[in-house]
């Protein structure tokens, strides 16, 4: 009998060690959604930045008067 209580220990362990892994693993899914989702507007932000720069000075360029 202490041979299949052992083993139930362990089951049970081994269940909640699961279950929190995939607790873990779903919240880094919902983690790199929101990344990506935030990478895709820097992209287009920088896209229509970089479109509407024109005859806009660029950002690393010192001014004249320096």
């Amino acid at each position: 009998m202490d041979r299949l209580d052992s083993m139930e220990e362990r089951m049970a362990h081994l269940i909640r060690a699961v279950d929190d892994l995939s607790d873990v693993v779903t919240a880094q899914r919902k983690e790199i959604d929101r990344l990506t989702r935030l990478v895709g507007l820097l992209v287009e932000r920088e896209a229509d930045r970089e479109a509407g720069a024109g005859d806009a000075p660029a950002a690393d360029v010192r001014p004249p008067h320096w």
